[in-house]
């Protein structure tokens, strides 16, 4: 027994021993020390307060993932253009730079890049910038419309930055455009498969079948029309000799797509022109109504092909030369431009305007309204007016009618709106403004009014003269920044108004005037006038009372400009603004022009067989009489004098002067030839003869 508890004791020494060894010596993991055994609870429960970096993260090893970091992108509207230029490009100019793979395009930038990287992504976007050798650097725009001068940014010490194109741009919401600044790209059309076009979506074109870039997908269906049209008379040339030996030569067999057409079509019973079976239903929508007779009656037309009742309906597709635009006389370029607008549409069906003399002014206005409110006419197509009961044709005619509109736009329509005026331009002379009845407005004539001077103007008739400046360069185009600043206190139609704003510029107001301007500002939603407002509070009065309550009015009268063909002179010939729209000064006729302008009449010789010979003192005598009345006459009657000779009140080139056996003046308008009887012995008596023809210029012609 003695023996096994020794052995027994001797084994529970080694346990101990082993237990109290050094874990190193003995493998075996050493107890923690109480505060150790503390602390790893503490972590245990609470691991993000106790946790340390040299602890080893509990379960499976994972694999290490990088940190994801979100970097903000801006949108910028990039224009690439072609060549060294300090402005904006034209409208006309787009799709023709994106064919050649520079242009407008939204790019995403990061907030982080530099100039390198700013420059790799654009080259990227533009691959033509990377063979660009003379650099280029971005450009911005002025506001307002149309052609817009451009700005240099400039760079940082270390070039463009995401940070320096978001400040100058908006954060994004303005172009920027890149300009070169010594080599000029080139703008040849790409092949649709080059990579500038690659990441832009396709669409395939219904003609041709091919798979075109979507935003060039317009220019390629013009192009296609071209080529189809080109196409559809084919020619076919036999070789084989006829019996007699004669060659056959050319025959001309319309192709598929032609006989397709033609068995497909019908002819309009209103205008005559075949369309299409399933076109024809929408035009004759559109045809009823320019198919009226425009004569103040009910009465159905018998007008032949040659000569279509009421507005012309067909459109020409050739486009107008250049010569207009190098022309350096802004009289002879406007010419150019509208004999050119005229020769394209001389073969189509004309207009015919006719007036009933015998209607009542009510009536005869009622006429002219009904046709230029008509719409989808092409107003540059041959004009042929007409007088019921006046046997008066020709020119002069259309001479006379012309000028009896522009007169009526300047003093009004003889119609009865309840209790609004009709005078569709009201204030002073020079600074004549739309009217801002509402009534006018809904009625659709300012939209009239604009038609009516572009035709006129088309047509070599008289322009409307003495509008308002800033009105000028609205209606072409111009900006409201521009117009603004040309502004005047007679530009102001309401004479309470005006004298209401000029208050601003006195230094000390009455307590009455005070009043009276502040209810003014409240009505118009301005704030009430202050010693550090004055000025600004001044150009807004006026800018609102002159502009601001016809915005309305003035975009109808650019509209109807602008159908009348004459919007490509106005917005690329800015020095013609003033031949369309001239000043009462240089509209008003001198007796030096009219002079200068006349052919006097030649002595004929005694020996003649002419029965109507005429002595030469006698001629003498008549031609100074004439020579004096014009010396004496007023601007007004000077005018008149014109519309007796030659229809209207822009002299002509060459005013032919004769004198006759006869008893009164008598005008052939259409050939510019005045005829003086010979009759008269006095001044007094040749005077009184010719102020009462000059009035009856209103009342018709009387005599071929």
């Amino acid at each position: 027994l003695s023996s096994e508890v020794e052995s027994a004791a001797r084994a529970l020494i080694d346990v101990l021993a082993r237990g109290l060894a050094p874990s190193s010596a003995s493998g075996i993991a050493s107890v923690p020390a109480p505060e150790n055994r503390v602390r790893q609870a503490l972590k245990r429960q609470f691991p993000s307060m106790f946790r340390t970096e040299n602890d080893q993260p509990r379960g499976k090893k994972r694999f290490s993932l990088a940190k994801h970091v979100n970097v903000k992108k801006t949108d910028f509207q990039i224009y690439v253009l072609s060549e060294p230029t300090m402005f904006t490009p034209k409208g006309d100019e787009d799709l023709e730079l994106v064919r050649a793979g520079l242009g407008k395009r939204l790019l995403s930038v990061p907030d982080t890049f530099k100039h390198s990287e700013i420059v790799t992504l654009l080259e990227e976007e533009f691959p033509k910038l990377k063979n660009l050798q003379g650099g280029w650097m971005f450009y911005k725009s002025t506001g307002g419309g149309g052609r817009r001068k451009l700005t240099l940014i400039p760079t940082d010490c270390d070039g463009y930055s995401t940070r320096l194109l978001k400040s100058v741009s908006n954060n994004g919401k303005n172009v920027l455009f890149v300009v070169p600044l010594q080599e000029q790209l080139s703008i040849e059309p790409l092949p649709f498969e080059s990579v500038e076009f690659a990441k832009m979506p396709l669409s395939n074109c219904m003609k041709c079948g091919r798979t075109i870039p979507l935003p060039l997908l317009p220019l390629h269906i013009e192009e296609c029309k071209t080529t189809e049209s080109e196409s559809v008379n084919d020619v076919t040339v036999l070789d084989d000799d006829d019996d007699d030996g004669n060659v056959i030569g050319a025959i001309d067999q319309p192709s598929p797509l032609q006989i397709d057409l033609e068995q497909s079509s019908q002819i309009c019973p209103i205008c005559q022109i075949s369309f299409p079976n399933d076109v024809l239903p929408y035009h004759a929508s559109m045809c009823g109504e320019g198919g009226r007779t425009f004569s103040g009656s009910d009465s159905p037309s018998t007008s032949t092909r040659e000569e279509l009742p009421g507005p012309s309906t067909a459109q020409s597709s050739t486009s107008l030369s250049a010569a207009w635009k190098y022309e350096t006389d802004p009289q002879k370029a406007s010419r150019m431009f509208c004999a050119e607008l005229l020769s394209q549409s001389s073969d189509c069906p004309s207009m015919s305007l006719q007036i009933n003399q015998f209607d009542t002014l009510d009536e005869q206005d009622s006429t002219l309204i009904s046709f230029y409110k008509m719409n989808s006419v092409n107003w540059s197509v041959p004009l042929k007016c007409r007088l019921t009961g006046d046997a008066a044709v020709g020119k002069g005619v259309n001479r006379h009618i012309l000028s009896m509109i522009m007169q009526k736009l300047k003093t009004g329509f003889s119609l009865h709106l309840g209790s609004t005026s009709t005078t569709l331009f009201e204030g002073e002379k020079n600074h004549l403004v739309p009217s801002a009845s509402a009534v006018l407005r809904d009625s659709n004539l300012f939209q009239m009014a604009g038609r009516m001077i572009g035709h006129s103007f088309v047509h070599g008739g008289p322009c409307l003269s003495g509008l308002s400046l800033p009105l000028v360069i609205l209606l072409t185009g111009g900006s409201s920044d521009s117009a603004a600043s040309a502004l005047t206190l007679q530009d102001c139609p309401d004479l309470d108004h005006r004298e209401t704003i000029s208050l601003l510029k006195k230094t000390e107001l009455t307590e009455q005037e005070s009043t009276r301007l502040t209810d003014l500002c409240l009505f118009w939603d301005l704030p009430v006038p202050s010693s550090s407002n004055r000025d600004w509070l001044f150009q807004q009065l006026l800018s609102h009372a002159v502009l601001g309550r016809v915005k309305s009015q003035i975009k109808d009268l650019r509209k109807g400009l602008k159908e009348t063909g004459i919007w490509p002179l106005l917005s690329q010939r800015l020095d013609s603004h003033q031949v369309v729209f001239p000043r009462e000064s240089v509209m008003d006729i001198t007796a030096q022009t009219v002079l200068q302008k006349i052919a006097w009449p030649k002595p004929v010789d005694d020996d003649e067989d002419n029965d109507d010979c005429i002595a030469v003192e006698i001629i003498s005598i008549i031609t100074s009489y004439m020579r004096r009345f014009i010396e004496e006459a007023s601007p007004n009657m000077l005018s008149d004098l014109m519309k007796f000779w030659v229809g209207w009140e822009v002299p002509e080139e060459n005013l032919v002067l004769e004198v006759v056996t006869a008893k009164f003046p008598v005008a052939q308008t259409c050939f510019n030839m005045l005829r003086l009887p010979c009759h008269y012995q006095s001044y007094t008596t040749f005077k009184m003869d010719m102020v009462m023809c000059l009035q009856s210029v209103n009342s018709g012609f009387g005599l071929i």
